[in-house]
């Protein structure tokens, strides 16, 4: 069926309505709540996805706050729908957006989307953010990954030109994106030092390929970083931040370079002579492929710790203080 230069899929024609964790105001927890939603339209270059997976991250927690809106300049509107993360099946497609078809797998990342994030039923997104779900990704995977998994991409590729054989600490190593970059800089032949987070996160920083792995508050990861780099590391990625980041960051070479997304509190402090670099996530077409090639060269995973219901996402939100391995998800489908 044709509607406006949209192809509708039979799901769209009979389902008006959807179900979505939103706000009416920015704030607390508190402030989420489920409301029955009309799904959105869809554009000449967007995607409807039917939303399987959603990712939950420390920035829902700043846009829920309103932190996004205010950075950005936006205008909100109220009920404004959470969530930049988010895989599903393809519902509708706009008539520019020929890559999909409709019953596709694909996996997204719409920061502040203006028609409204994954923390609901359906989300409508420029074809340009939108990707197939790689093979190796069950679709939980890979809605919890685009934003954690292109940030260590780029990190790693373009903030610190990382060359095949360097060495590389990866601090934060079983977080969302540490745990994505240790087999990130694995895949681009990197010699990886990992700074993991309790006895689990050291048990996954090592099987997903590490070469070495330090306990960040009970192991010396200073000591450990001058044994794996005598002449001193090439590299540091940082998406944790804490007293023991900067004297670690000592052990990093004259000429070394230190990356670290911001946000990442404290901001990390390098030593003298070494170039030290914050930077942002920017999706794009080349970063995706790049990204999918990366994730298909061999095994990838994509650790979910816990999965909640929709209807729970003020929870899921309170489980970020929580201590856990790589990712949280929501499952609104």
């Amino acid at each position: 069926m044709k509607k406006q230069g949209v192809s509708y899929a039979m799901t769209q024609t009979t389902q008006k309505t959807m179900q979505a964790a939103a706000i009416d105001r920015f704030g607390g927890l508190e402030t989420i709540t489920m409301q029955t939603l009309p799904v959105p339209e869809v554009g000449p270059d967007e995607v409807l996805i039917r939303v399987e997976s959603a990712g939950v991250a420390v920035w829902d927690v700043f846009e829920r706050e309103g932190g996004f809106a205010e950075m950005f300049g936006i205008e909100p509107k109220f009920p404004y729908v959470l969530g930049s993360d988010g895989a599903g099946t393809v519902a509708a497609v706009g008539e520019k957006a020929s890559r999909f078809k409709e019953g596709d797998r694909v996996y997204a990342a719409a920061l502040t989307n203006p028609k409204g994030g994954f923390y609901a039923e359906y989300a409508a997104v420029k074809a340009d953010n939108v990707s197939h779900v790689p093979d190796k990704l069950t679709t939980e995977q890979a809605g919890v990954m685009p934003s954690d998994a292109l940030t260590g991409l780029r990190g790693l590729d373009e903030i610190l030109g990382l060359k095949q054989g360097e060495t590389l600490m990866i601090f934060g190593a079983s977080g969302g994106i540490g745990h994505l970059a240790v087999q990130l800089a694995k895949r681009m032949g990197a010699r990886v030092l990992a700074v993991a987070s309790g006895d689990d996160g050291v048990a996954l920083a090592r099987r997903l390929g590490a070469d070495v792995v330090v306990e960040g508050h009970t192991g010396d990861a200073a000591a450990a970083a001058r044994e794996f780099a005598p002449d001193g590391l090439d590299a540091a990625l940082v998406t944790a931040g804490g007293e023991a980041v900067d004297q670690t960051l000592k052990a990093v070479r004259d000429g070394g370079r230190v990356a670290h997304p911001n946000g990442v509190m404290p901001a990390p402090k390098a030593p003298p002579g070494v170039r030290l670099s914050s930077y942002d996530v920017e999706p794009n077409q080349e970063a995706i492929d790049k990204l999918n090639r990366l994730i298909e060269a061999g095994p990838f995973e994509v650790h979910v710790a816990r999965t909640f219901p929709l209807e729970k996402a003020a929870e899921a939100h309170r489980a970020l203080n929580d201590h856990y391995l790589g990712k949280l998800a929501l499952r609104p489908h």
